[in-house]
């Protein structure tokens, strides 16, 4: 699994790995936006120019809570957060069969 922002410099970041992944099998990519709203149109690009690189993307939300917690038990503890960590799942579970 690639974990990044939805940013041009975290986009470049995967990028940049899937260039050095080699035979390994192909990862999921998680983005995590890094504001409300959509992202810009140069990461909505190089999201499209990768995806057949990727085993399948998903797309979590702004989720600010994320900055003010101290690990994943604290995040758990509010429903934003777990219902992205629930939707991640189920996303990753249903393509991997």
């Amino acid at each position: 699994m690639l974990l990044a922002e939805s940013t041009v410099y975290g986009m470049t970041g995967v990028e940049e790995m899937l260039r050095r992944w080699g035979q390994l099998p192909k990862p999921w990519l998680v983005l995590i936006a890094d504001a409300p709203g959509r992202p810009v149109p140069d990461v909505r690009y190089l999201v499209r120019a990768l995806e057949g690189r990727v085993a399948g993307v998903v797309n979590l939300p702004y989720l600010p809570v994320l900055r003010t917690v101290r690990g994943p038990e604290e995040a758990l503890e509010y429903k934003d957060v777990l219902a992205a960590a629930e939707r991640l799942r189920r996303t990753m579970e249903g393509n991997a069969r």
